[in-house]
């Protein structure tokens, strides 16, 4: 039951991943300016008529309208007269983004639905994981440092907001995403009853906890060039991604030389994998995403961003992740009889 839990768990921790890169996608960040609630709403309005005032309406304390481009949240529960009075209503100081987009508005909800879900699945893997406490207590430990985590996540989520998408505060968004994927796969992994033996050549697993490092580093990077697409479409508009990346920056190429330096790191482990005889099959699902990989960046920048190509892009670079640190536990768990062959 706890490794079944900790599979849910990670399978909708991915699917936050899906969500928020769809979020990315379609601009929708700001979708729901304030936190946990949309526009002070368990579930937000479709139209822009329900975030304007309304007389002889019952607000209730925290839900938000829309007053002279600003965000003006009902200060307590009260029915409105027939004109706005300003003394029922406190101005939103978080930010002074102010603007209702339905499609944007649900996209993120929806996002945040995900990341409910999947918050709700790690505790109660959390709440299984006491049962492991005399098998092996690193188990619950960890699985309750994964609950802490996923609030520090949500915590991240509110800054992002609060912050208008700052571009520092998404990458560690998405850095602390994979730190819960990487902790998920090594509590599956060891609470499992059966491991399979895996020959392993000395050297091997110091070229894999490299290649993961270069993993980490490009993710990094690529939200710092995502980010810089972003300014360019705000500034743009759509309907002219050719402009985009008419004039990339540094970090662009950087981030598009350096994968060439991540393509042939992976390369020498399949190539060492298949010299020596291992018997690490995953590799092969490895070299099959990172060209995958390679094969949407390369199709965002010469066929002007098609359509799915950039949430696809950070997709497969989670699932890259987690089966290159998947196949990082079975090196560092292969007996000890095996490991100096």
């Amino acid at each position: 039951m706890y490794r079944k839990s900790a599979k849910i768990a990670l399978v909708l921790v991915y699917l936050v991943i899906i969500a928020g890169a769809v979020v990315r996608m379609t601009g929708s960040g700001m979708g729901c300016p304030d936190w946990p609630k949309c526009f002070g709403y368990y579930i937000p309005p479709t139209e822009e008529t329900e975030l304007l005032f309304q007389p002889q309406k019952k607000y209730e304390k925290g839900q938000v309208i829309i007053v002279d481009e600003t965000l003006q949240v009902a200060a307590s529960d009260f029915t409105s007269s027939k004109e706005y009075n300003k003394e029922n209503w406190e101005t939103y100081i978080k930010h002074d983004y102010a603007v209702f987009n339905p499609a944007h508005t649900w996209v993120e909800y929806i996002n945040r639905l995900f990341g409910a879900l999947a918050g709700f699945a790690v505790l109660i893997m959390a709440f299984l994981s006491f049962k492991k406490w005399k098998i092996r207590k690193r188990v619950p430990l960890l699985s309750w440092l994964t609950v802490l985590l996923m609030g520090f996540q949500a915590w991240l989520g509110a800054t992002v907001v609060y912050s208008v998408l700052a571009p520092a505060r998404i990458t560690v968004h998405m850095v602390m995403a994979l730190v819960i994927v990487a902790i998920l796969i090594y509590l599956i992994y060891i609470s499992s009853e059966k491991r399979r033996e895996h020959y392993q050549k000395k050297g091997f697993r110091n070229l894999l906890i490299s290649a993961i490092s270069l993993t980490l580093i490009q993710v990094v990077l690529g939200t710092q060039v995502r980010q810089f697409v972003d300014e360019q479409s705000k500034a743009l508009g759509t309907g002219v991604e050719e402009l985009w990346l008419a004039n990339p920056n540094f970090t662009f190429y950087f981030h598009r030389s350096f994968s060439i330096l991540v393509l042939l790191v992976n390369l020498l482990l399949w190539w060492q994998n298949r010299k020596f005889g291992l018997k690490f099959s995953k590799i092969n699902w490895i070299l099959i995403l990172l060209l995958m990989e390679i094969a949407t960046g390369i199709s965002m920048y010469n066929y002007d961003f098609p359509f799915l190509s950039q949430p696809l892009h950070l997709v497969i670079a989670s699932l890259f992740f987690g089966i290159q640190f998947y196949l990082l536990m079975e090196c560092v768990y292969a007996p000890k009889k095996y490991k100096s062959l």
